[in-house]
This record gives structure tokens, C-alpha cells and sequence, in this order.
């Protein structure tokens, strides 16, 4: 048998044993399954996947379809900052349980199963994209939670997509407080000031189309914020992809 040949024989063994005596479990219950880093079919079919008709700025799901692409009435009363956004879910039930256990729970192998989801939703906004930004922690938070589940995502994306990932092109450089519980107007008050494009980075982010990744989108203003200082550091354009977001059906 050929090294090659037999090396993947080992491997395809090795797994099988290991499937024996660590069992594939859900990433949503824990419970049984026939793949690692996969949902069970109860979970699965809790989750309340984003899909067209949806606002064509927003990425929020319209609840008829009328069969042309439209924009919701948010979009159109207040234009975000960047041109398109894309979530694979609503952020209920089992989307918030696995962006939890990847956020507060150091369960970073559940950036693989989440991103290869975030990679199927914003396919059209990958094809066009050319560098890959996750949304930057401060490096206090940095240093309290030990990583970035935004940087953790952006990874899996980047290998899966090919687009090139730069986690450099922009830094928070204003420590924030917590946007939990705060109102769309205060959250935007909160995180003026708070992103910056460093001089050292300018050549490279200057013209690029940017795909900025983060793990949830609620009101919006993170993304805005970050988009902002993306513009104003060079970038052409800059569309957003998140796992999961806040919506309302339009």
C-alpha cells in the first residue's frame, strides 16, 4: 500500500475509534448526532434561518413576498452606513444559545460550524468582497475574554472563501461600555470615536471592497460605527455578514 494510501487509511481509522468512544454531540443540545460540529435535526429545525424576500440593505426578512427585491422602511428612513448586510438567522432561541457558547463559553470550536453557515448566507456579498475585517475588540476586553469571536469567525470565512482576511485594517482604540440594554440612539453615542483605520494600514485597505464579520447584529450601530472608520480609512465600500441578528419581520 502506497504511504499516502496507508497514512489516510490510519486517519479514517483513527476517527472511526475516536467516534466510538467520543460520540459526535449536537453544538446546539449535546445531544447524539452523526457528525461532529454539526446541529441535530431538532435543533436545525429551530432555528429560524434569514432567506429571501429580505431587505436588500438591511438583510431583515420580509414577511410576503412581493416578488421584486425591495428595501424595508428602516433602509429607506435611515440608510446605514454600509451597503449591505446578511445574517444567517435570527438571533432566538438555538442561534443565541451557540453564539453564547462561542462568545462567553470559550467554545471556539463552534466557530467552524457557525461560519460555514455565515459563508453559504453572504455568498453574494463574498463574491464581491476583497479582504475580510472582523469587527476589533478593545484590548482590554481582548485581554479579559482572551479572544475574538468576531476574529474567530472571520478565520473560518477567509479559508472557506478564499478572500483574504486582515484583522489590522481596523482597531478599537476607545474602550466602550457594554451595548446590552442600551437604545439604538445610545449605543451610537457610546461607540463614536470608538474604530480607527491605523495610518500603517491606510495603503492597504485604500479601494478595497471590505466584508466586515461580526457574530450578531442588533440595531446596527457597531456595524455603522466600524463601517464609518472603514470609509474614512480608504476602503471603497464595506457590506456586513454576521451569524445571527436582531429583526423584525417587515
Amino acid at each position: 500500500m502506497p504511504k499516502g494510501a496507508a497514512i489516510a487509511a490510519g486517519a479514517s481509522a483513527a476517527r472511526v475509534v475516536l467516534g466510538i468512544v467520543y460520540p459526535p454531540t449536537c453544538i446546539g443540545c449535546g445531544g447524539a448526532t452523526g457528525e461532529p460540529h454539526s446541529l441535530c435535526a431538532r435543533c436545525w429545525s429551530q432555528i429560524a434561518f434569514i432567506e429571501r424576500p429580505f431587505c436588500e440593505r438591511l438583510g431583515t426578512p420580509f414577511a410576503i413576498d412581493l416578488g421584486m427585491p425591495l428595501l424595508s422602511p428602516a433602509a429607506i428612513a435611515e440608510p446605514p452606513v454600509f451597503e449591505r448586510a446578511r445574517a444567517v438567522a435570527r438571533y432566538d432561541d438555538v442561534a443565541r444559545r451557540l453564539v453564547h457558547r462561542l462568545k462567553y463559553g470559550d467554545r471556539l470550536e463552534l466557530a467552524r460550524a457557525l461560519a460555514t453557515m455565515m459563508v453559504r448566507s453572504g455568498a453574494e456579498l463574498l463574491a464581491e468582497a476583497q479582504v475580510i475585517v472582523p469587527v476589533p475588540l478593545h484590548r482590554w476586553r481582548l485581554w479579559w475574554r482572551r479572544f475574538n469571536q468576531a476574529m474567530a469567525l472571520a478565520s473560518v470565512v477567509s479559508k472557506a472563501s478564499g478572500v483574504p482576511c486582515d484583522p489590522f485594517l481596523l482597531a478599537r482604540v476607545k474602550p466602550t461600555k457594554p451595548q446590552v440594554g442600551l437604545s439604538k440612539a445610545q449605543r451610537g453615542e457610546n461607540l463614536q470615536g470608538a474604530f480607527r483605520v491605523p495610518a500603517e494600514a491606510r495603503p492597504r485597505l485604500e479601494g478595497k471592497r471590505v466584508l466586515l464579520v461580526d457574530d450578531v447584529l442588533t440595531t446596527g450601530a457597531t456595524a455603522n460605527a466600524a463601517s464609518r472608520a472603514l470609509l474614512r480609512g480608504g476602503a471603497r465600500a464595506v457590506d456586513v455578514l454576521a451569524f445571527a441578528r436582531v429583526a423584525e419581520a417587515g
